[in-house]
């Protein structure tokens, strides 16, 4: 299997907080479920803990390579830059990545986020959707602390809600 490719200072276990959530499917394509993750209209369709979502130097709703957007989640407006876009591929898993930081903040509380998408295509008919964030700043101690970890209920939620919509709307 595949595995997350990260930019320098974002290495996990190098951060203030982790979060690595997974799942594998059968009966689905990284294509299929990469239709509703690179199309942002759809998030709020599956994911309840992300709004607002408006892009700045693209048209959007889809996202691309150096796409730079905002939403809202986990109660942060995030401003997020495209650094890594791949769609899948015969022979290829997709790669989405962004880094993102809050909008407003400081040098004192700034949040910076590093969030991570691999899609691949397994044997038998299966697909395995992986996302990975690592986060740096005030905010990221704060939650890496709490039990249970907010980024991995809200992620787990985000993955399954993906699943759950592709195979749902999965093209006959």
């Amino acid at each position: 299997m595949n595995s997350i490719i990260w930019p320098k200072g974002y290495l996990p276990g190098m951060t203030d907080n982790f979060a690595s959530n997974e799942i594998i499917v059968a009966n689905l394509s990284a294509a299929e479920v990469w239709e509703y993750l690179n199309n942002t209209s759809q998030w709020e369709s599956y994911y309840s803990n992300v709004a607002d979502i408006r892009f700045h130097n693209v048209s959007g709703p889809e996202l691309s390579q150096g796409a730079h957007f905002r939403f809202t989640t986990f109660g942060f407006p995030i401003e997020a830059e495209v650094l890594e876009y791949e769609a899948p591929t015969d022979s290829k898993p997709a790669r989405l990545a962004w880094h993102g930081w809050e909008e407003g903040s400081t040098a004192d509380d700034a949040l910076h986020v590093h969030h991570a998408w691999l899609i691949e295509d397994l044997s038998d008919n299966r697909v395995r959707i992986l996302t990975q964030e690592t986060q740096n700043g005030k905010a990221a101690k704060e939650m890496a602390i709490e039990k249970p970890n907010p980024m991995i209920n809200g992620h787990q939620d985000w993955i399954e809600g993906l699943a759950k919509e592709a195979a749902q709307n999965k093209h006959s």
